[in-house]
């Protein structure tokens, strides 16, 4: 009786074991840009800094990790498009081509300058004011304690909450929001008195949440300075606001509300 033996196995060339090689790397790149590009689209992305507003919560050159997740809650400090006229034309940094592959996929910060990062101060139907009797903003008629995160010179001299007075309410949809460094953040206050073409006078000081691209929620870089972003504990003891929020902003502002 004959044994059945196994054939025996073909071996590969080098140049076999080299192309078998190389389509199994090509496979694990691909699907590692993709999976990248997802995560970037729907989850999270580095952003940096472009200005002082934010300052000393945020510096100038920091890379801020966003997370898209979630929506926006009073006291985050978010990053969202230019809802128009909020920035000044500015030239974006040049990276090369593969800087600019790495960047798409997120490895590499966004460099885009079409995006601002600030506090969210009001939710929609919020009635925010400045300022009470001690100088503070107000939310929904309860004082902000702001001492934790606004603006503190070299001296030690912190700066006030606002220079600009006034008294508004936020559209359905829409977000109040300021910058940390008070006295150098062109925000919210600052577009209370715009006019825009088929629009109401100020409606572009509020934000849409629509524009938002998530929440920061740590600095990575500089190493030195890493740290996680939290809430002010201040924003838990503010009232629910007006429910619904009014579809039109309601403001009451002078004429210096146009920083």
């Amino acid at each position: 009786m004959s044994e059945d033996r196994p054939a025996p196995q073909r071996r590969l060339t080098f140049g076999q074991h080299t192309v078998a090689f190389l389509k199994e790397l090509l496979f694990v790149v691909v699907g590692a840009i993709i999976v990248a590009s997802l995560l970037r689209g729907f989850v999270g992305q580095m952003f940096i800094i472009p200005s002082s507003s934010m300052e000393n919560t945020l510096l100038i050159g920091d890379r801020v990790v966003v997370e898209k997740l979630s929506s926006p809650k009073r006291g985050q400090v978010v990053v969202f498009a230019d809802p128009g006229g909020w920035l000044n034309q500015s030239t974006a940094l040049k990276r090369g081509p593969i800087g600019e592959a790495l960047e798409f996929i997120g490895v590499l910060p966004d460099t885009a300058t079409g995006h601002l990062i600030k506090r969210v101060i009001g939710l929609p139907g919020d009635e925010v004011a400045c300022c009470d009797s001690q100088g503070r903003i107000t939310v929904n008629q309860v004082p902000l304690e702001e001492t934790s995160y606004l603006y503190t010179t070299p001296d030690g001299v912190q700066v006030k909450p606002s220079a600009i007075r006034f008294d508004v309410v936020v559209p359905a949809g829409r977000l109040f929001l300021m910058g940390d460094n008070r006295n150098n953040s062109r925000d919210s206050r600052c577009h209370l008195n715009d006019e825009q073409v088929g629009g109401v006078k100020g409606e572009n000081a509020f934000v849409s949440e629509d524009l938002v691209v998530g929440r920061a929620f740590a600095v990575v870089w500089p190493l030195a300075d890493r740290k996680r972003l939290t809430v002010p504990p201040t924003f838990a003891n503010v009232a629910p606001g007006k429910s619904p929020a009014p579809t039109k902003p309601l403001i009451h502002a002078g004429p210096e509300a146009n920083c």
